[in-house]
């Protein structure tokens, strides 16, 4: 049987990423030769200007719809119901990506704000899991985001996150604002 076939067939019914390893498990085929057939099977793709394209993220590859079908998709799926993340959700979530392992009491510390509903509603949801225990008083937990998080993101891993510092004011703009919020200084 033709292993492009098997490995386009594997992927579709693959509901996470999968490592080339265990595509190989399933060929029974050294993981090398799969690395080599999965990117040119990305590669073909990419030639034949598929609407799918096939991507390595979270440790593994997955099959994802191209941008340039977005415009076709929305009107497709409008009208069902999709579950958008919350400003507050969003934020916990950038926490965790930037700091992790972090505990509740420092998200809520980072935060301002008791996060401990928007932290059990993430990790019902699938982006973030306990991944530890604190050594202190009363061991609290320690979350981190989830595969599904940077499968979400399209992200390989963490490293691939934006630096925090593009996301910082500059020192102008920090000066500009600290003079508006003292007056008569």
């Amino acid at each position: 049987m033709n292993e492009r076939k098997i490995v386009e067939s594997i992927l579709f019914l693959a509901e996470e990423p999968l490592p080339a390893a265990r595509i190989g498990e399933v060929l029974e085929r050294p993981t090398a030769d799969v690395e080599e057939l999965v990117a040119t099977l990305a590669a073909s793709y990419v030639e034949e200007d598929r609407g799918f394209e096939l991507r390595q993220t979270a440790g593994g590859w997955r099959l994802y719809t191209t941008e340039d079908c977005a415009p076709w998709l929305e009107r497709f799926v409008r009208g069902q119901t999709i579950g958008r993340l919350t400003g507050p959700s969003l934020e916990v979530l950038a926490i965790v990506a930037y700091r992790q392992p972090v505990s509740r009491s420092e998200i809520a510390d980072i935060r301002g704000v008791d996060s401990d509903g928007v932290v059990k509603t993430l990790v019902q949801r699938g982006l973030l899991e306990e991944s530890g225990r604190e050594n202190g008083p009363g061991n609290p937990a320690l979350f981190s985001v989830t595969d599904d998080f940077l499968e979400r993101l399209g992200l390989p891993s963490l490293e691939e996150l934006p630096p925090l510092s593009s996301f910082l004011p500059d020192t102008e703009t920090v000066e500009d604002m600290e003079s508006r919020l003292s007056p008569g200084v």
